[in-house]
């Protein structure tokens, strides 16, 4: 038996992990030599133990007690360093990166499940190592040894954290606009000057220092994004030696107060004359920044999801347990009334949630496979399908496993809105996602405007015929399932030639928010039918959960693409062409 946690299901880790991906023959592959089953089920024992008794403990306390600035420092509740500090010493913070700088070198897929607990268990605290670990990843590719030495490696002790400072004040999104300016001082470092918005990370005193990686122009760079270089700004100067000195002219503006990951500061920086170091070259900052963005879009995903499942979670207990109303085909009133799980509309609520929640877990781990593919396997085939995937596992979590948490407020009643149930927190912590590291919006200009057409549609090509090849595979008895994922596989081949037919961007890309959900949905039909294929011949409440959460998706959730391929198909324009005056 497996122990029940309203946080996630170790169960479920293990189908994915185990009886779908199949981790364990990663270890027939080098880096990974030194592990195992028994290793990786440690490794998700002792997360799920640590999110249970140092995160979970205090997420509410974190988001009825945000932090606060008095002028001079950030306040933040104690259980923030308590949790982070038993959170390094497990030595997850390095976990998937390599043993000569301190890792253990778990598959990404692995680790990303470990981080899962954290994500669903507090949010808002596990978003520091998350930025961290992104943050040294960075460096670790692309800074000169001698940065790497000064500042990652106090990182993944836990002595300092990393933070990434691209939005400005009037730019937001749009990085071309950026107006932080770097001069080079004569001595290999730069003075940079400018203000950041919306860091989160940006300012505590839960360590030493703050890495903090800052995208700036460089003065006579060219506008627009060429003209970008990336920089490492400590809060502190931090010497050849590691000894942390003196506050580097980087200012807290003010704290951004968020309805959700209250517990995660949130920072307006003013940066003043700071001296910064340029990491890699001149004018190529954003194409370094881009694999801290994608692992962190990665990382949003799966924040989402942990949301989405652990609201899901507490609604299936509170439903098992509330007891009101009676069958409809109860006529006597003074029958006892029946766990609301046993209405069919409340059933249709945690069922849907289900197929939510577990289809982007799935996805997820998916992608992060990917990762480990392309590290140690076919690098050049993992990388694309993994570069189409990155959008859509960003931004289809975002949406419908936070569909999941208002869902869980609904299953809940009256109860779900107020602050005694914890599902109207989650729903809150989670309406960020859609935000955080590119809104719904921009992933579709990525997913259509970029992914699916770069290398004259080789990405596109590459996702359809993995597809297929998993239809292909599917039992007999899932034929209809596989026949439904072929015929949405040929639609979005069609859709996409007509989009980009003529050529016009503006056209092509009017509904592309519309593509994003119905290759979405797609994908997580596959990743359904991929789960089922798994569950196969297999017995148990366990799977034929799998197959009925299989069969909902591809009858109630699938034929939502039919409206939205419809559409993309017409060639409708009217959002590039309507006037902004009837609004």
């Amino acid at each position: 038996m497996h122990p029940v946690s309203s946080i996630l299901s170790q169960r479920d880790l293990e189908f994915l992990l185990y009886e779908w991906l199949d981790v364990e023959a990663l270890t027939s592959r080098p880096r990974f030599a030194e592990h195992s089953r028994e290793t990786f089920d440690a490794f998700l024992q002792v997360s799920a133990q640590i999110a249970e008794r140092e995160f979970a403990t205090h997420n509410r306390r974190n988001d009825a007690e945000e932090p606060r600035f008095d002028g001079e420092r950030v306040h933040l509740i104690p259980e923030v360093k308590a949790a982070l500090t038993t959170f390094n010493a497990s030595g997850l913070l390095a976990g998937s990166l390599d043993e000569e700088v301190g890792g253990m070198q778990l598959p990404h897929v692995v680790h990303r499940a470990c981080f899962a607990w954290f994500q669903a268990a507090n949010i808002a605290t596990s978003a520091y190592p998350l930025l961290t670990m992104a943050n040294a990843h960075l460096l670790l590719t692309h800074a000169a040894q001698e940065h790497i030495d000064r500042f990652v490696g106090p990182m993944l002790e836990g002595r300092f954290t990393g933070t990434m400072c691209l939005s400005e004040p009037q730019a937001g999104s749009s990085l071309s606009d950026v107006t932080t300016r770097a001069v080079p001082a004569g001595d290999g470092t730069y003075r940079v000057t400018g203000s950041k918005m919306w860091i989160s990370g940006g300012d505590h005193e839960l360590t030493e220092t703050i890495v903090h990686l800052v995208l700036a122009r460089v003065a006579g760079a060219p506008a627009g994004v060429k003209g970008l270089s990336l920089f490492i700004v400590p809060k502190h100067l931090v010497g050849a030696d590691g000894v942390v000195g003196e506050r580097n002219n980087v200012d807290l503006a003010g704290l951004n107060h968020k309805m959700g990951f209250r517990g995660t500061t949130n920072a307006v920086l003013a940066f003043s004359e700071s001296e910064g170091y340029l990491v890699g070259e001149e004018g190529r900052g954003l194409a370094y920044m881009f694999q801290m963005m994608n692992e962190a879009r990665i990382g949003v995903g799966a924040g989402a999801v942990a949301l989405g499942y652990t609201g899901y979670l507490h609604a299936l207990a509170y439903a098992r347990e509330r007891l009101q109303g009676r069958p409809v085909a109860g006529k006597d009133p003074l029958a006892p009334p029946v766990p609301i799980i046993r209405h069919p509309d409340v059933r249709r609520l945690l069922l849907a949630s289900k197929t939510y929640v577990e289809g982007a877990l799935a996805l997820i781990l998916y992608a992060s496979k990917l990762v480990d593919e392309k590290e140690t396997g076919n690098a050049a085939e993992a990388g694309l399908l993994l570069d189409v995937l990155t959008p859509i596992t960003k931004a289809w979590p975002s949406q419908w496993c936070l569909k999941a948490n208002d869902h869980a407020i609904q299953v809940h009643g009256g109860y779900g809105y107020t602050r005694e149930y914890p599902v109207e927190q989650f729903y809150r912590d989670n309406r960020l996602n859609p935000i955080h590291e590119g809104t719904d919006g921009i992933q579709g200009l990525d997913l259509l405007g970029r992914k699916v057409v770069m290398r004259d549609g080789a990405g596109l090509t590459l996702l359809v015929r993995t597809i297929r090849e998993s239809a292909a595979k599917a039992p007999a008895d899932l034929a209809w399932m596989a026949e439904l994922l072929e015929a949405g596989c040929q639609r979005l081949i069609e859709v996409t030639g007509k989009l980009w037919a003529d050529a016009d961007p503006t056209s092509a890309l009017a509904n592309s928010t519309a593509y994003l959900d119905a290759t979405g949905h797609l994908v997580i039909a596959w990743m359904w039918l991929e789960q089922a294929t798994a569950a196969a011949g297999k017995e148990g409440a366990f799977y034929d959960g799998k197959r009925l959460a299989a069969r909902y998706f591809f009858t109630h959730e699938l034929p939502r693409t039919t409206t939205w391929f419809d559409l993309l198909e017409s060639g409708d324009t009217l959002l590039a062409d309507l006037d902004d005056e009837c609004l």
